[in-house]
């Protein structure tokens, strides 16, 4: 199951380029620069069912997830959000712009490249690096927290809507030891 629920998450932060990429198919069928044959009709329907997936796969991880729910009491904070965000959009620009999905060849390369930096962003646990996450108001913090029940003192990376306080409880649930959304304010 964790597995599954990494490979939506992964799914998650390309939406906005499957999004840019089926507007593109769209736009160009609508002036007649596309016909609506089979791979494109086949591109359409993996792009929508790319983006449910990774909607979905979004709302799982964060609202509907079984993940160890701790208190903790921040100690020190950092937004890390823009560090990582910059590097994954020039992919978007890279298959949104580059890439003809229209062609048999560029359609396949889509996909072998999809894998590719799936298994690299699922293998080396890269779930903070969500534009979709970024686009929809969370950020990403690199945080020093004090587990309110155990006493120990850790490091960890957390995403929060909005801006997180110090010395603020918060309800905190952990995917893996790196990385973690917070539930809600204590």
């Amino acid at each position: 199951m964790k597995v599954i629920k990494d490979i939506f998450l992964y799914l998650s932060a390309f939406v906005p380029m499957y999004f840019l990429i089926l507007t593109r198919l769209i736009i160009d069928i609508i002036n007649d620069n596309l016909t609506f044959n089979v791979l494109n009709t086949l591109n359409i329907i993996l792009l929508i069912i790319l983006i449910v997936l990774g909607i979905v796969g979004l709302i799982i991880n964060i609202y509907h997830c079984k993940d160890t729910t701790k208190e903790i009491i921040i100690l020190r904070k950092e937004n890390i959000t823009d560090r990582h965000f910059l590097g994954y959009f020039s992919l978007f620009v890279l298959f949104a712009l580059q890439l003809d999905v229209s062609y048999v060849c560029d359609f396949v390369l889509f996909i072998i490249i999809l894998i590719f930096i799936g298994i690299v962003y699922i293998n080396n646990c890269l779930f903070y690096i969500n534009p979709l996450l970024n686009i929809l108001g969370y950020n990403f913090y690199d945080i020093e927290y004090l587990e309110v029940e155990s006493k120990k003192q850790s490091q960890g990376k957390i995403f929060f809507k909005g801006e997180i306080n110090i010395n603020q409880n918060y309800l905190v649930k952990f995917k893996n030891n790196n990385i973690a959304f917070i539930d809600k304010k204590k």
